[in-house]
């Protein structure tokens, strides 16, 4: 009913910048809100940001506060995540979820495939 298909990721030197954008396709009747997760190998799926629907409330993890940017275009069903002066511990597979309505009212959460990140110089 929902699918999330992330893009952007990819190798970056410490310091650069990349952004990442997750689309929501299918038959729904909103995308409630957005967030990105990552999880570096052997680790656990962590919160790094989340966006409202509204843009309204927007909360990042500490570490990235002032470095990474959630945004969302409701017209396009897509959030990004602009990160910035990135650095090798960053290093993950990046994951898209979000809270939807699907048409028969009913509440899901889905999440992307996920897109990698490689932090090296």
């Amino acid at each position: 009913q929902v699918q999330l298909v992330e893009s952007g990721g990819g190798l970056v030197q410490p310091g650069g910048s990349l952004r990442l954008s997750c689309a929501a396709s299918g038959s729904f009747l909103s995308i409630n809100y957005m967030a990105w997760y990552r999880q570096a190998p052997g680790n656990q799926r962590d919160l790094v940001a989340s966006i409202s629907r509204s843009s309204s409330i927007r909360n990042y993890v500490s570490s990235v506060r002032g470095r990474f940017t959630i945004s969302r275009d409701n017209a396009k069903n897509t959030v990004y995540l602009q990160m910035d002066s990135l650095k090798p511990e960053e290093t993950a597979v990046y994951y898209c979820k979000a809270g939807a309505t699907t048409r028969s009212g009913l509440s899901l959460e889905v999440w992307g495939q996920g897109t990698p990140v490689t932090v090296s110089s």
